[in-house]
């Protein structure tokens, strides 16, 4: 049997994700492929380290969750973004890791061709419950 959520179980499943991983939260963005999960260790070139803001992510509605407030930073190294993950404050724990395009992916980026030096801006991030 396939369960089936009510809305509100599942923006209550989806707000426990930025309660979980916290305020000050920090985004990573990777050259590469994903990494198996979020337990292994990260792959690639660190291209872009940016804190969250403290209140990063919209209240769930209607099953999904989105970015809130600008998410933007400056990218240390140069090459192509191919995944990103989510971290704790201490960047000691991954609660979140995904694909990145341009336009696409689990997170959107103003330009995938990223340079050292560059402002990169997040366009899209959004998260859907499952199990409607």
């Amino acid at each position: 049997m396939t369960y089936q959520y009510s809305t509100a179980i599942r923006n209550a499943q989806l707000d426990q994700v930025e309660s979980t991983i916290g305020t000050s939260a920090k985004l990573r963005i990777y050259t590469g492929s994903e990494p198996a999960n979020c337990a292994a260790a990260p792959t690639g070139t660190l291209l872009v380290d940016m804190a969250l803001p403290s209140d990063w992510m919209n209240d769930a509605s209607g099953g999904t969750k989105t970015l809130k407030g600008t998410w933007t930073g400056t990218a240390s190294n140069t090459g192509t973004a191919g995944y990103f993950r989510v971290w704790d404050s201490g960047v000691t724990t991954c609660g979140i890791q995904g694909s990145v395009g341009q336009g696409s992916g689990d997170l959107s980026l103003d330009n995938t061709s990223i340079n050292s030096g560059q402002t990169v801006n997040i366009t899209t991030f959004t998260i859907t419950a499952g199990n409607a």
